[in-house]
C-alpha cells in the first residue's frame, strides 16, 4: 500500500508521515511540488502520459496540499486524474482554507475527500481508510471487467468460427459481410451444398443484440447445421426450426426469444429458387443486365412466436448472372427519410451501383452504398449482416 504526500512545507510532510507510520503505513513517498508528483507518476505538466505502454500505477493514495507555488493542488488533481491509467487513484486534498467554493472546486476536479489543517489524526486515518476501501472496490470492478472482456472476446471468436467460409465454384458464389454492433451478435448466416446442383442458404436475425441474442443464435446455429444436412425442403426446415425454438423455455414467462429469417434452396439445374421468408426483411433479386429488382417477400410469421406457425413457401425463376442480396434490419435503419420504403431504397442503391463483371468479387460500389457512414445523428446501433449470391 503506497501513499504519496505532496506538500511544499517539509514540516507538514514530516508530521503527516509520522501519523501514518504510527497507524501502520510503511510504504510512504513525498513530493515537494506538483512537478515532482508528475515525474513520480510518469506524466508531463500538460497531462500527457509518458509511459510507453499501459501499466498499473504503484500509487494507492495521494495526499495533496491545495496551496502550492506555481501549480496548485486543484490543477494537479485535475491533471493526474485526467490520465487514463491514473484516474482511479484516490486523492485527498489537504488545506488550511475554509473557503467552501475552493473545496467544491477541488471535489469537482476529482478529489475523493479533503482534510483541513491543523490535521486531526483520527479524522485523517478515517478518511484514508474510506478512500482506500473505495480504491479496492474500483480495482475489483476493473479486474472483473477485464475478465469479462476477455471472455467476450473468446465468445466472439467461437461465434465467428460457426460462420461458414466463402463458397465459390463453377456454378455459384456465396459470401457475406458481418458487422456486430457489440462484442457478440444476434445475426447468423449459413449455407450448405445439398447435391450437385442445389444449395441451401439461410440468414437469421434474433430479437435484440448482445449476449442474450448471441446465445440464442448459437443454439439456432447448432440446430440449423443439423436440419440443413437432413432436410431439403424450405417448409420442413422452417417448421423444424420453429419446433426447436419453442423448446427454449424460461422461468420468466414474459421473456420470449424469437427470430426472423429467410431460408432458401437454389436449384441451378431447374433455374429456380424456393424460399420461406419468416418475418424477415425481403431479400432482393437483381436481374442481369437490367434495373429490375424483385423482392423475396414474406408470408410466414417470425420463428419461435408460437407452436405450429403457418409456413408459406414461394419461388422465383433465376438465370446465370443474376444476383441475390439478403440483409438484416441493421442495414435498413440508416436513413432519416421515413417516407421511403427502406427495402425499395436498398434496391435502388444496388441497381444504380454498377457491378463488376467479375462474379467472384463483391462489388465495391455496393460496399460503399450499404456500409458507408450512416445519416447524421444515427450510429451503428444494431447488428449488420449482408449475404450475397452470384449465379454464374
Amino acid at each position: 500500500m503506497r501513499v504519496v504526500l505532496v506538500d511544499d512545507n517539509a514540516m507538514n510532510v514530516t508530521v503527516v508521515q509520522e501519523m501514518l507510520k504510527r497507524a501502520g503505513y510503511r510504504n510512504l513517498s513525498s513530493c515537494s511540488s506538483a512537478s515532482e508528483l508528475y515525474t513520480l507518476l510518469g506524466i508531463s505538466e500538460d497531462g500527457t502520459d509518458l509511459k510507453p505502454v499501459y501499466e498499473e500505477p504503484d500509487v494507492d493514495l495521494i495526499l495533496l496540499d491545495m496551496m502550492m507555488p506555481r501549480i496548485d493542488g486543484i490543477t494537479a488533481c485535475r491533471t493526474v486524474l485526467g490520465v487514463e491509467r491514473l484516474k482511479d487513484i484516490p486523492i485527498i486534498m489537504v488545506t488550511a482554507i475554509g473557503d467552501s467554493k475552493k473545496l467544491a472546486e477541488a471535489l469537482d476536479a476529482g478529489a475523493s475527500d479533503y482534510v483541513t489543517k491543523p490535521i486531526n489524526r483520527v479524522e485523517l486515518m478515517a478518511r484514508i481508510r474510506s478512500a482506500l476501501r473505495l480504491k479496492q472496490q474500483k480495482n475489483w470492478h476493473r479486474e472483473r471487467d477485464r475478465r469479462l472482456r476477455d471472455e467476450l472476446r473468446l465468445a466472439r471468436e467461437v461465434q465467428y468460427a460457426v460462420l461458414p467460409q466463402r463458397l465459390e465454384n463453377e456454378q455459384i458464389v456465396i459470401d457475406a459481410i458481418y458487422r456486430p454492433s457489440e462484442e457478440l451478435s444476434g445475426d447468423l448466416y449459413a449455407w450448405h451444398r445439398i447435391d450437385q446442383n442445389r444449395y441451401a442458404v439461410a440468414v437469421i436475425d434474433a430479437m435484440g443484440h448482445g449476449i442474450s441474442s448471441s446465445l440464442v443464435c448459437m443454439f439456432i446455429a447448432s440446430v440449423l447445421k443439423e436440419v440443413m444436412s437432413k432436410l431439403s425442403d424450405p417448409e420442413d426446415v422452417v417448421r423444424e426450426l420453429n419446433r426447436r425454438a419453442m423448446q427454449l423455455h424460461f422461468s420468466d414467462q414474459l421473456i420470449q426469444y424469437y427470430f426472423t429469417g429467410i431460408y432458401m434452396v437454389i436449384d441451378m439445374e431447374r433455374g429456380i429458387v424456393e424460399y420461406v421468408n419468416a418475418g424477415h426483411p425481403p431479400g432482393l433479386l437483381l436481374r442481369l443486365g437490367t434495373d429490375q429488382v424483385e423482392q423475396l417477400k414474406g408470408g410466414s410469421p417470425a420463428i419461435g412466436l408460437f407452436d405450429g406457425i403457418p409456413v408459406n413457401k414461394q419461388s422465383l425463376r433465376i438465370a446465370p448472372g443474376d444476383r441475390m442480396v439478403i440483409v438484416t434490419d441493421g442495414l435498413l435503419d440508416r436513413s432519416d427519410d421515413v417516407t421511403e420504403d427502406p427495402i425499395e431504397m436498398l434496391g435502388q442503391k444496388l441497381s444504380s451501383s454498377s457491378c463488376s463483371d467479375d462474379c467472384g468479387s463483391f462489388p465495391e460500389q455496393w460496399r460503399e452504398a450499404l456500409f458507408g457512414e450512416p445519416a447524421e445523428g444515427r450510429g451503428h446501433s444494431d447488428d449488420q449482416c449482408l449475404l450475397w449470391i452470384a449465379l454464374k
